[in-house]
C-alpha cells in the first residue's frame, strides 16, 4: 500500500472547481479556463504523502519555481499567467498560489542527470547504462557523467513509482518530432540550470521537468522547476563521489522513517507514522537554505 495517509479535503473557493489533489499541489480551474495551482506544505517519502506538514515548504517551492522561470524565460516559455490570488481565495494561499496556462500536457517526467544517482545508479550497476544509454566503466554513487542524459520516465499515480523507460520508447509513444523536442529543452534547460546552481556552490546532480503545449502548439514548461522536490541538489564543497552526498532536500525525513526511532517497516502495509518536530524543522531549515543559496535572497 502507499498514497495519502490522510488524504485533505479540497478548499473550495467560489468560482474555481477543483480538478485534483496531487501530493503535494492541489490544481483548480476558474471560469476563464485557467488553471490554479496551490503548494501546499504536504511532503512525500517511500510514496506515501505523510501525515506530518513541512510549514512553508509550499511557498519556497512557488518562490523557488518563479525564480526559476526567470532564469530561464529566453530558453523556453513557461505557464505562469500571474500569482494574484483568486477572489474568495483563503489568506492562507498567499505565497503558494500561481494562475497558470492550460496545456495540454505530455505525459512524459523529462528527467536530466548530470551525475549518477538513485534509480539510474541501480540500473548502472546491473547494466552499465541508464534508461538504455551506455556509460563508461568506473562511475560510482556520486559520479559526474561525460556529458548530460535525457533519461524519461512515465507518469505515475499518487502512491506510484514514475518508470524509467528508453528513449526510444517515448518517441514511439508520443512521437519522434515531440520527443526530440523534449530531450532538446530538457538538456538545454539543465544546463542553464547546472550553470547557475554551480556559481552559487551548489551542484545540481539531476531534476525532472513537465511540459505541455499551448493553444499555439508552442512548447511550454510547466508545473514547478528546479526545486528540491524535483531535483537533486548538493553542497559543491562536500561533493565526494563513491558515497551517498548530503543534498538540500528531504533526506532528514528518509533518514528518521528508515530509522528504529520511527518503529515503521516501510515493507509492510502500514502508512508511515507523524514526523517528530525535530525532523520538521531541520528539514524545513534545508528548504529554506536551497532558497537563500540559489536566489541569493533572504526568505522572509
Amino acid at each position: 500500500m502507499s498514497g495519502f495517509v490522510e488524504k485533505p479535503e479540497a478548499v473550495e473557493v467560489p468560482g474555481l472547481t477543483h480538478l485534483h489533489t496531487g501530493k503535494v499541489r492541489d490544481l483548480y480551474q476558474n471560469a476563464a479556463g485557467d488553471l490554479i495551482m496551490v503548494a501546499s506544505d504536504r511532503i512525500s517519502a517511500f510514496d506515501w504523502v505523510l501525515p506530518t506538514e513541512i510549514p512553508d515548504k509550499g511557498r519556497v517551492l512557488t518562490q523557488l519555481s518563479l525564480w526559476w522561470f526567470d532564469q530561464l524565460a529566453d530558453l523556453i516559455p513557461n505557464h505562469v499567467l500571474s500569482t494574484e490570488l483568486p477572489p474568495g481565495a483563503p489568506a492562507d494561499w498567499e505565497g503558494r498560489t500561481t494562475v497558470c496556462k492550460s496545456l495540454a500536457m505530455i505525459p512524459v517526467e523529462c528527467v536530466a542527470r548530470g551525475y549518477l544517482t538513485g534509480s539510474g545508479l541501480v540500473e548502472y550497476q546491473q547494466t552499465r547504462t541508464v534508461c538504455g544509454l551506455a556509460l563508461p566503466e568506473g562511475l560510482t554513487d556520486g559520479s559526474e557523467l561525460p556529458a548530460a542524459i535525457f533519461t524519461p520516465a512515465t507518469k505515475a499515480a499518487v502512491g506510484e513509482h514514475d518508470e524509467n523507460v528508453p528513449y526510444e520508447e517515448v518517441a514511439r509513444q508520443i512521437g519522434a518530432e515531440t520527443a526530440a523536442q523534449l530531450r532538446q529543452a530538457t538538456l538545454a534547460v539543465y544546463g542553464r540550470a547546472r550553470d547557475i546552481a554551480r556559481e552559487r556552490g551548489i551542484v545540481l546532480a539531476d531534476t525532472k521537468f513537465e511540459f505541455g503545449f499551448d493553444g499555439a502548439q508552442q512548447l511550454t514548461l510547466a508545473d514547478e522547476v528546479l526545486t528540491p522536490d524535483s531535483s537533486r541538489f548538493w553542497p559543491a564543497d562536500a561533493w565526494e563521489p563513491g558515497r551517498a552526498q548530503p543534498s538540500f532536500d528531504k533526506q532528514f525525513v528518509r533518514d528518521w522513517l528508515t530509522s528504529p526511532a520511527s518503529g515503521w517497516d516501510r515493507k509492510s502495509e502500514q502508512p508511515p507514522p507523524p514526523l517528530p518536530q525535530e525532523t520538521v524543522d531541520r528539514t524545513r531549515a534545508k528548504y529554506i537554505e536551497a532558497y537563500e543559496r540559489l536566489t541569493g535572497l533572504t526568505w522572509a
